[in-house]
């Protein structure tokens, strides 16, 4: 595990967090942090993509704002600067500085070309951008926010996509699941799955509404995922 520096193509440059797999030549995934940044949450993320044997990167998406974020969601202090954060993130600048990121690890040595994108909350939005706006090879969103309002873009989606969702996302209502469930079901390469009775953020392991199996079962979809569309 290092850090990596990624040079933004508007100039300037942030920092990635960069685990590497035990063999390669193996594909890259992009791991597309929360609203608490690059934390211990996602830094184990990130490794444990690269055990299962992918050149897992994780950019610190909030370096315009304030570089270096690594904060919980265990204190309502960190969820009040959490949300400060969001509501200054540019989000077409961070798909920027994702397409970026992912060019950069497919420039990595031992990157056999290959590479996808995987977010979580406000990072599971961006993998859906990360579908309709780039060339990544697949994408995955955990429990992504404000994909309703950006559903009109799910045409140009035509690499394989894969939302997670919960049924019971307290950022995620119900009426708009229904804006844009539908319309992913009827895309050929988007894949939803909802999770009955689960809440926002029900893979985060230590969260308040971690579910063990919901995570195993969203966890073990993901894996074959990308073994499909990535090897």
């Amino acid at each position: 595990m290092s850090t990596v520096t990624v040079t933004a193509d508007d100039g300037g440059s942030f920092s990635a967090y960069l685990a590497m797999p035990a063999t390669t030549p193996a594909p890259a995934v992009v791991v597309i942090q929360e609203i608490f940044g690059v934390n211990r949450v996602m830094r184990d993320l990130t490794d444990a993509y690269a055990a299962q044997g992918y050149i897992a990167v994780c950019p610190d998406l909030f370096w315009r704002i304030e570089p270096g974020i690594d904060i919980t969601d265990q204190s309502q202090a960190e969820w009040d600067k959490a949300f400060e954060l969001f509501g200054k993130f540019d989000v077409d600048l961070g798909v920027q500085d994702l397409i970026t990121t992912l060019g950069h690890a497919r420039a990595l040595d031992g990157c056999s070309g290959k590479a996808g994108t995987v977010g979580y909350c406000l990072g599971g939005k961006l993998a859906y951008l990360m579908a309709t706006r780039s060339d990544a090879d697949a994408n995955v969103s955990f429990y992504g926010v404000g994909l309703d309002a950006m559903i009109g873009e799910a045409d140009r989606i035509a690499k394989p996509y894969l939302s997670h969702v919960a049924e019971n996302d307290g950022f995620v209502p119900k009426e708009a699941q229904a804006t844009f469930i539908p319309v992913l079901d009827s895309n050929a390469h988007a894949t939803v799955h909802v999770y009955a009775g689960q809440d926002h953020a029900f893979a985060r392991v230590g969260g308040q509404h971690y579910h063990e199996g919901s995570a195993d079962l969203a966890n073990g979809r993901t894996a074959e995922f990308f073994r499909t569309h990535l090897a």
